[in-house]
């Protein structure tokens, strides 16, 4: 396979009662992110891949969304956009976490990830 999922994102206008619904159905233990988000962090299981689950920052109904993790996040949404997709966030680094991301809708307006530093 080549580029892998390497990240999942579940956010909406209610991330607690998400954190806890999900937390809940599937056991995960989710913890805080710690940067005043509003998101929590699930860790990877043995045969799985971790993510986030919180509030959307827009305060909509949010999305979920997966990442896969690429080696140049410009070059990827440069493709997409010749493919049919447009970019939705170019190339966007989280400080302190040696991790970059950026998002794009695919050509009927599905929206993906593309991450470098998640896995």
């Amino acid at each position: 396979m080549g580029n892998p999922v390497g990240w999942f994102e579940v956010v909406g206008k209610d991330g607690p009662r998400l954190r806890g619904f999900y937390g809940d159905l599937f056991g995960w233990q989710i913890q805080d992110s710690g940067d005043g988000m509003d998101y929590g962090l699930v860790a990877a299981a043995e045969k799985g891949i971790g993510g986030g689950i919180g509030t959307s920052q827009d305060g909509g109904p949010g999305q979920v969304t997966f990442y896969v993790e690429v080696d140049d996040l410009a070059a990827y949404l440069a493709k997409a956009e010749t493919l049919g997709g447009r970019t939705v966030m170019p190339p966007t680094e989280i400080p302190g976490f040696n991790l970059s991301f950026a998002m794009f809708t695919d050509p009927e307006g599905h929206l993906i990830g593309l991450s470098k530093g998640a896995i």
